[in-house]
């Protein structure tokens, strides 16, 4: 056998808190690798629910890589979520028409930060925010209930609000190694023969798998 079945909504039998939810997403702009996992003893198989302002006309996605851990509670704020900064009100008139519709600005107009991107190998923890467009470096850590408002390099831990740097996970070399490895595009049965070295932390070894 090797590993979980990434078909499989619920792999941790009789535990339905724990979802691999590139099963149950629908939404075509949210895009979820295997083995990527939601934690929530609610409703672990509506991880859409903590995409806000996703709106489909704004046209953003969320792309979440391999082997990420998604505790309970993770929010992602979407580009649908920003007002306009350059006049005096934020206030978004036009949306109630009835003569405010001539407030209308065209779609360029409003803030657009792209994409939001969530790397490979990446926990994210409880009631933590990401903000629209930011990227999180695969073997990231953010921390419980921060707001993630800039860009986390790779393997780098970060928490608070605004989410601020603690510490890098390792060495710049070791980063390195670690990105051009990329253990998690390998094919499952070698993952699955090569666990003590990728859960270890020694990167002669890991760069030594077959």
């Amino acid at each position: 056998m090797y590993g979980a079945d990434p078909q499989n909504k619920h792999p941790m039998a009789g535990f339905p808190q724990v979802c691999f939810i590139k099963n149950t997403v629908t939404n075509p702009n949210i895009i979820i690798g295997d083995y990527t996992y939601y934690d929530d003893p609610e409703d672990s198989e509506n991880f859409e629910r903590n995409v806000l302002y996703h709106f489909p006309f704004v046209g953003d996605q969320l792309i979440i890589g391999k082997f990420c851990a998604l505790a309970r509670g993770v929010k992602f704020i979407m580009n649908g979520a920003n007002h306009k900064l350059d006049g005096f009100s934020t206030y978004p008139f036009e949306i109630f028409g009835n003569g405010w519709e001539t407030a209308q600005s065209p779609p360029e107009a409003y803030p657009y930060k792209g994409n939001t991107v969530i790397g490979d190998d990446v926990w994210i923890g409880y009631e933590a925010v990401i903000m629209p467009g930011v990227n999180v470096g695969a073997g990231a850590i953010v921390a419980a209930k921060s707001v993630v408002v800039r860009d986390v390099p790779p393997y780098t831990i970060v928490g608070g609000n605004p989410a601020q740097v603690i510490r890098q996970r390792f060495s710049d070399e070791t980063i390195r190694g670690l990105l051009a490895i990329a253990w998690w595009d390998w094919d499952i049965a070698k993952i699955t023969r090569n666990l003590d070295k990728i859960t270890a932390a020694d990167l002669a070894a890991l760069e030594d798998c077959d």
